[in-house]
């Protein structure tokens, strides 16, 4: 059994490092060849190359939506469908970002203040990497192991449609929040404004809810690996956590990761594009549903339904708080 665990870990880890190959090997070829093959050549492949790359040259922000589209949207889900798990969008979560950032660094039409590119790609890699860490710490360091309960909900719920709606749900939807909230990146590499106090705020934001969202995070992981022993040894297991980050929130970990994307919209609006806020609160939108659906989900578990509902009442949803009672006033930390 634990040899093809094994071989399942290592197949899908191999499958996760190609996926993205095809996107990332075509822009650069692009990068490679847009000055060059520009305007020249006579043969009809030349011309098409040409006229490809001038495109390609002239819209970064839609070369980038074609890129997913393919690579992400298509190729993802029909690994899906081969898998039945659509594991790997959970995942690239976490990566996407990165890539983006460095796209838009890299593009021909970049033009940006260095120092300021230099630390949002610096602090989107640690972001990146806090929020791996996080991935594979739940799923035990294994590739692949579950897909979100989210998506096998929806599976059942959908049944034989959930093929097809699948590429909607899962996918395109993920091109509208990934693209929608890097709309930042963007923009932090189009504009060579000089570095003000507004950057230092964005960074403080950012900074903070990686912070706030590892230690909630962390927190979490710890409380489900006492639960997790206390159900080996036949105990009760506690049913809510009221500890840390969590006595004042009950999504300390959401709150944070807000922080995080909310913050790289200073940067944006800090260089006139305010618009990229849009990005940011479809996401929050997104979220305040996932919220919803979590505990909708904790209060239909019986050993934890009255604790949770209770904590409902005295807790905070996402941002740090004082307890509050059932009936009004506020309750001390304990």
């Amino acid at each position: 059994m634990g040899s093809v665990a094994g071989g399942s870990n290592l197949k899908n880890a191999v499958i996760a490092f190609l996926a993205p190959l095809p996107s990332i090997l075509f822009y650069l070829s692009f990068l490679n060849h847009n000055y060059a093959t520009i305007g020249t050549g006579s043969d009809d492949n030349a011309q098409f190359l040409s006229s490809l790359w001038t495109w390609c040259f002239n819209h970064p922000l839609l070369l980038v939506n074609v890129l997913f589209f393919f690579n992400i949207n298509v190729l993802f889900w029909v690994i899906g469908q081969i898998q039945s798990s659509h594991w790997m969008i959970d995942f690239y979560w976490t990566v996407i970002p990165l890539l983006i950032v460095h796209y838009y660094a890299t593009h021909p039409l970049a033009d940006y203040n260095h120092w300021r590119s230099l630390t949002v790609i610096l602090i989107t890699w640690v972001w990146g990497i806090r929020l791996n860490h996080n991935y594979f710490r739940r799923e035990k360091w294994q590739w692949g192991a579950r897909e979100d309960w989210r998506f096998t909900e929806m599976g059942q719920q959908y049944g034989k449609l959930w093929w097809w709606v699948s590429f909607f749900a899962v996918y395109v939807s993920q091109q509208v929040f990934l693209i929608g909230v890097t709309f930042p990146f963007y923009v932090v590499h189009t504009v060579t404004q000089p570095l003000n106090v507004w950057d230092l705020i964005a960074v403080l934001v950012c900074v903070s809810g990686i912070v706030i969202a590892y230690l909630a995070d962390t927190q979490l992981y710890d409380y489900v690996c006492r639960n997790n022993k206390l159900k080996e040894l036949g105990k009760p297991m506690v049913p809510v956590l009221e500890k840390g980050l969590w006595f004042y929130s009950r999504h300390p970990n959401y709150f944070g990761e807000l922080l995080w994307w909310w913050g790289l919209v200073i940067f944006a609006w800090n260089l006139g594009n305010g618009w990229t806020f849009v990005g940011s609160l479809i996401n929050t939108m997104c979220l305040a549903h996932v919220t919803k659906l979590v505990e909708d989900r904790m209060v239909k578990q019986e050993y934890r339904a009255e604790a949770y509902r209770y904590y409902q009442k005295t807790t905070s949803v996402w941002v740090p708080w004082l307890k509050s009672s059932p009936v009004g006033g506020k309750v001390k930390n304990i």
